[in-house]
């Protein structure tokens, strides 16, 4: 074999070789793509923190629980006190407040845990509160988040009782829950009355829903509750933030709205 025939036959041994080597990156690199995609797709769940500690109801955070069982979209946690002030929310993408008393709440996080939810919403974070937990978000009290621009109606007469009441949705309310009814029946259980707080450091809040009827026991005086918010969307900062005063959470039916608040708190819509 002459010399150049030799020369040859190694360049096209070479050039063979470079091409097994090709075949075998991109198949490598396939495998991974596939790979980190089925990763992705398990960990792009929502991770939802619940509050589960001091100043929650027992049943609060078993029902955003059950609003939330689809488990290829939702990753719920519940989490205590103690956790908020430790930093665990920046594993998490929406924390809930539920139904219980506020003030409890915020006394057991302590103005650290506070501030931690404070700068979890104001860092991008979701915030929804539920009764107690939307007593929470408001400025109305010194213990309270100051993370949507609303003071309580009455506040003096918070014990108002409890029962089923109409909530009527706004025209932005049925848009954004994607619903064609005007009211909807579901649970009170004294939260908060909300109203426009006129801040000027924080944005209007979104008014969704209002109280259709009410309840007034206990010497709160009548009429005061009627057309008053029910459901409040707003930002704080680069987070978004919800509070709802009655609960939608304990009926089945109703466990939907829920989901579709969390999903809008994480910017999935």
């Amino acid at each position: 074999m002459t010399q150049r025939k030799l020369e040859y036959k190694t360049r096209e041994s070479a050039r063979i070789l470079r091409r097994i080597a090709n075949v075998s990156f991109c198949m490598c690199l396939l495998s991974i793509v596939v790979a980190d995609g089925n990763a992705f797709s398990q960990t792009s769940r929502i991770r939802v923190a619940v509050y589960a500690d001091t100043g929650g109801s027992d049943a609060g955070p078993a029902n955003v629980e059950l609003s939330l069982a689809d488990a290829s979209t939702y990753e719920v946690t519940r989490i205590a006190a103690e956790d908020v002030r430790r930093g665990v929310l920046t594993n998490y993408d929406v924390v809930v407040q539920p139904g219980g008393s506020g003030s409890k709440q915020a006394k057991n996080l302590q103005p650290s845990g506070v501030d931690s939810i404070r700068q979890f919403v104001r860092r991008g974070g979701g915030y929804l509160g539920i009764c107690a937990g939307a007593y929470l978000a408001t400025s109305e009290y010194e213990w309270s988040l100051h993370i949507l621009n609303s003071k309580v109606i009455d506040r003096a007469h918070w014990a108002r009782g409890k029962g089923d009441v109409v909530m009527r949705l706004t025209q932005a309310g049925k848009e954004f829950f994607g619903v064609s009814s005007d009211t909807m029946t579901l649970n009170y259980a004294q939260g908060p009355l909300m109203a426009p707080a006129g801040i000027d450091s924080l944005p209007p809040y979104r008014e969704l829903a209002v109280f259709e009827t009410e309840i007034a026991k206990n010497d709160a005086p009548i009429g005061i509750m009627l057309g008053k918010t029910a459901i409040a969307q707003s930002t704080f900062g680069a987070g978004r933030v919800f509070a709802v005063s009655p609960h939608p959470e304990k009926s089945e039916s109703l466990r939907p709205l829920i989901a579709r608040i969390v999903r809008w708190l994480a910017k999935k819509d």
